[in-house]
Order: structure tokens, then C-alpha cells, then sequence
């Protein structure tokens, strides 16, 4: 009897929902301890491994359930996938925080950065006014900026797990 091949797609979705629920956890997390405005590396670091465990743990279920193989394209594939579901979803968590949960985010993040900016005094003071109403009109740039950042996240993961797990 011939075994069915898992497909791409349905891991992608569910293993991009984990994903995508894990981050928001993380994120609303970090606004419960009024942390979410900081550009701390260390939240940078754990949504990577968040990213990085979820992905692997896709690629070793689905590979058990193809029988044992896995494909460099399929790492690829599925690597992608899961950053794009998780991606629109953490998008939309954003939405929700700048609009509803915390209405003065994109200004705190504003703030923040011109903040480091005059700290830094690279700039000047025009450079930093432009760079701070800069921020607040066009905030909604960033959306776009994290889906593709987070697609090409997977695309990395995807291929590193894809090279590590591959069996032909």
C-alpha cells in the first residue's frame, strides 16, 4: 500500500500558528513587564530561538512522517511558510498593540530613538526632529519591513536545518 506524502502546506500552517501564538505570548509578555518599547538584543535573541526550536521541531515531524526523508527544497519550503503565518500574525498583534493595548507605542518607540540618537550626537538636532516625526508618520512601514525580515528568517533557518537534516 502506498504511504501519502505529507504536504508542505499544512505543516507550514501549523507549526507558522505555534510560532506565530509563541511570539505573541513573548510579546505580550514583555508588555505586561512594560518592556515591549525597549530595543533590548536579548528579545531579538529569544524570537530567534523561539523562530530556530519551532522550525526544527517542524522539520523532524515532518520528516518522520515522510518516511524519514526530507528534502533541502522541503526545509526551505516549510522554513518559509512557518515565518510568513507567524509573520501576518505577529503583524497583527502589533496592529492590536499600537492601537488598542498601548495607544502611545509608535510615540514611546519614537522617543526611544531619538533618545539613543541624542545620546549618540551624530545627528543634529533638525536630523533628529525629522528622523522622530519621521518615525511616527510612517511607522506603518516597519509591517511590510518585519514580513519580509521574518521570510527571510525562515528562508536561513530552513536552509541550515534543511542541510543538517536532509536525508535523500
Amino acid at each position: 500500500m502506498e504511504q501519502t506524502q505529507p504536504k508542505i502546506g499544512k505543516f507550514s500552517l501549523n507549526y507558522g500558528l505555534i510560532l506565530g501564538a509563541v511570539s505573541v505570548v513573548f510579546g505580550l509578555m514583555l508588555f505586561s513587564m512594560d518592556a515591549h518599547t525597549t530595543q533590548d538584543t536579548s528579545n531579538t535573541v529569544i524570537g530567534i530561538a523561539l523562530a530556530v526550536g519551532v522550525i526544527i521541531w517542524a522539520l523532524i515531524n515532518f520528516r518522520k512522517a515522510n518516511g524519514g526523508l526530507l528534502s533541502l527544497g522541503q526545509a526551505i519550503k516549510m522554513g518559509i511558510g512557518i515565518c510568513l503565518v507567524s509573520g501576518v500574525i505577529y503583524i497583527v498583534y502589533l496592529i492590536l498593540l499600537a492601537n488598542v493595548l498601548d495607544p502611545d507605542f509608535i510615540t514611546k518607540i519614537a522617543e526611544n530613538t531619538k533618545a539613543a540618537a541624542e545620546e549618540a550626537g551624530v545627528m543634529t538636532s533638525a536630523q533628529i526632529e525629522q528622523q522622530y516625526e519621521g518615525t511616527i508618520n510612517y511607522f506603518w512601514i516597519s509591517y511590510p519591513v518585519i514580513l519580509i525580515a521574518s521570510v527571510i528568517q525562515g528562508l536561513i533557518i530552513g536552509l541550515i536545518g534543511g542541510l543538517i537534516f536532509k536525508k535523500s
